[in-house]
């Protein structure tokens, strides 16, 4: 994730080209193409322009387009732009880029399971709450063993890449309590929200749609608690309500990019007071207090961090997991539960 794009602390076009050849070559094609032409046409860029600096992102204005009637060229896309330009700017203005990826879970599985168990999970940026549920899902991890629920296989199987410095977890973490928070928390039981949610998947990803569609099932079975508030805000109260006997566990996924500084830095301090644990996974930019990263993070990778200290880097939707040692070097790590 690029932190500037996500800020809006860049122009439009160069917002756009970035994301074009940072996030979305090698991953999608058709919004490879999208921004690189967006990059370069000025009627857009000027439609761009007039969006608050917090809604000008790739993700958020092309899913809102693909809404309202976008699909593969990218003639198709300016012409709807242009054309309903009014409802579209109404739903990037009502909405936001609340990706729920539940494959993100797997990337952040072998640092739960190394946490004394059983964990008390909150999450900030919770969505729809899809990654508090590590424990209902499936993994696979290359060709290592598979990991499944306790009472048997998930309709929801993960799989992920294990790059040098990293080992699958022994088990699944034990999940003795979960909650979160987010601004506007999806409510998996309304249509249009999930729909929405779908339309965050970008062109192409056929196997994440199909993957947030059976996550949205056990999420209607199974609700998660996500409470609505700014996670600054919010944090204390809920974190107070953590089981006194289980590990309480902060974590978010890309999420603190869409904050200000000042914000970042309070996030930073409350949750460094809290008691347990605090995992980050956010592009290498959001945090930039952390050691010096190794030169093999790659573009567009996000960081894993656990208590302030890298710990991995990832794929940005959950697909593979690299460990790193604090001061550059690949490590191997094995965890324990």
């Amino acid at each position: 994730m690029d932190t500037a794009i996500h800020r809006g602390e860049l122009p439009p076009s160069e917002v756009y080209r970035r994301f074009a050849r940072i996030e979305a070559h090698g991953s999608s094609d058709v919004y490879e193409d999208w921004a690189a032409n967006v990059a370069e046409d000025a009627e857009v860029l000027e439609l761009v322009a007039g969006l608050p600096r917090t809604k000008r992102q790739p993700n958020l204005v092309f899913a809102a387009a693909r809404l309202h009637g976008a699909a593969g060229t990218y003639a198709s896309f300016r012409s709807t732009l242009v054309e309903r330009w009014g409802t579209i700017r109404e739903t990037i203005l009502a909405r936001s880029t609340q990706t729920n990826e539940a494959a993100r879970c797997a990337v952040l599985l072998p640092f739960l399971a190394e946490l004394p168990q059983p964990l008390a999970l909150l999450e900030v940026g919770a969505s729809a709450g899809l990654c508090l549920l590590p424990d209902r899902y499936s993994y696979r991890y290359s060709d290592g063993p598979r990991l499944d629920p306790a009472d048997g296989p998930s309709e929801v199987i993960i799989d992920c890449r294990l790059g040098p410095g990293s080992a699958p977890p022994r088990a699944l973490p034990k999940v003795a309590w979960r909650a979160g928070i987010d601004l506007s928390p999806v409510d998996v039981e309304n249509a249009e929200d999930c729909t929405w949610l779908e339309t965050l998947i970008w062109p192409g990803h056929v196997d994440r749609r199909d993957r947030l569609r059976s996550a949205l099932a056990i999420a209607r079975r199974e609700p998660p608690r996500v409470i609505a508030g700014d996670l600054n805000e919010a944090l204390p109260a809920l974190a107070a309500e953590a089981p006194a006997d289980a590990t309480l566990v902060v974590f978010h996924t890309a999420v603190l990019a869409y904050l200000d500084e000042a914000a970042r830095g309070g996030f930073v301090d409350l949750v460094n007071s809290l008691p347990g644990h605090w995992i980050s996974n956010e592009g290498p930019g959001v945090l930039p207090q952390l050691p010096s990263l190794p030169e093999s993070v790659a573009p567009g990778e996000f960081v894993i961090t656990v208590d302030g200290i890298p710990r991995a880097t990832a794929d940005p939707h959950g697909r593979s997991v690299t460990g790193i040692h604090p001061l550059g070097g690949v490590i191997g790590v094995q965890f324990e539960v």
